[in-house]
C-alpha cells in the first residue's frame, strides 16, 4: 500500500509511502487523484494533512525508471493524469496542509505547492530539476508562490532551495525541527477542524476561484459566497457564539 489514511477528530492524515524516496508512478498519480476527488464526500472531515513516510524525501518527483520506459506517444495521456492529480489536491473540498518532511523535488515540489498551507522540516528542500532530465514542468504551480526571479533560477539551474530560503520567498509558511513538524501540522489542523464545515468548504472554493481575478471582480465573487453562507444554520450559530462568548456548535448545514 502506497497511501495510508487515518481519520480522527475531523482531521484526515494521508501519508505517502513508497520507499525509498516516495517517487510518483502513473498509478500513484491516479490513486492520489481519486482519493482527493473523493474528499467532496468526506462529511466528517474538515482538514487534511498530507505528509510522507521516512526521512529521505517528502517526494522525489516522477519515477524516472517508469518515465524511461514510456514513449513519446504515451506522454499526452500521462500528462493528463498528472494534471488531474494536482487539480484534485488543489481543489480538495477542505483545506490541505502539506507537512514536508524532506526534499520535495519536481512533482514533489508541485504536490506541496497545490496544498493550502506548507510546513517544512529543517532538512526540506524544494527543487525543479526537470531541466536535468530533459523535461519542463512545475512553473505554473510554483509560480503562484514565488517571484519569477526565484522560479527561473530554480527552473534553469535545476538546483533546489533550502527550507529557510523557501520561507523567505514565501513558498512555505513555517520551518520547524523535524521532530516538531507533525505536532505543528496537527495543531494547525485542529484549529481549522473546529471551524464551520460549510464555511471551510465555501471559503476554499471562493479563494480558489478568485485567485487570478481582478480585485473588484474577485471581491464581488467572494461576497456571493458569503451570501450563500449567510443562509446556513452554521453561519448564524457562529455569529451567535461570538456574541454570547461561547464555543459554537456546528451541524454542517
Amino acid at each position: 500500500m502506497t497511501l495510508h489514511i487515518v481519520k480522527a477528530d475531523k482531521i484526515a492524515r494521508i501519508t505517502l509511502d513508497r520507499p525509498p524516496v516516495n517517487a510518483l508512478t502513473i498509478g500513484l498519480y491516479e490513486e492520489l487523484a481519486e482519493l482527493f476527488e473523493s474528499t467532496k464526500d468526506w462529511d466528517d472531515i474538515n482538514c487534511v494533512i498530507l505528509t510522507a513516510q521516512g526521512n529521505r524525501a517528502f517526494c522525489a518527483g516522477l519515477d524516472l525508471n517508469e518515465f524511461l520506459a514510456a514513449s513519446v506517444e504515451d506522454d499526452p495521456a500521462r500528462a493528463a493524469i498528472v494534471r488531474r492529480m494536482f487539480s484534485a489536491v488543489r481543489h480538495a473540498a477542505m483545506p490541505v496542509i502539506a507537512a514536508v518532511n524532506g526534499p520535495a523535488l519536481g512533482a514533489g515540489a508541485v504536490l506541496a505547492s497545490v496544498c493550502d498551507i506548507r510546513l517544512a522540516s529543517r532538512n526540506a528542500t524544494f527543487g525543479l530539476p526537470e531541466i536535468n532530465v530533459g523535461r519542463c514542468g512545475g512553473g505554473a504551480h510554483i509560480g503562484r508562490l514565488v517571484p519569477q526571479s526565484v522560479l527561473r533560477m530554480m527552473a534553469f539551474t535545476g538546483q533546489p532551495i533550502g527550507a529557510d530560503e523557501a520561507l523567505r520567498v514565501g513558498m512555505v509558511n513555517e520551518v520547524l525541527e523535524g521532530d516538531q513538524l507533525m505536532a505543528r501540522a496537527q495543531e494547525i489542523a485542529e484549529v481549522i477542524a473546529a471551524k464551520a464545515p460549510l464555511g471551510l468548504r465555501l471559503g476554499k472554493a471562493s479563494l480558489n476561484e478568485i485567485e487570478f481575478m481582478p480585485v473588484e471582480d474577485g471581491y464581488a465573487k467572494e461576497q456571493g459566497y458569503s451570501t450563500k453562507l449567510m443562509a446556513t444554520e452554521d453561519a448564524r450559530e457562529a455569529t451567535r457564539a461570538v456574541v454570547e462568548k461561547r464555543r459554537p456548535v456546528f451541524v454542517g448545514r
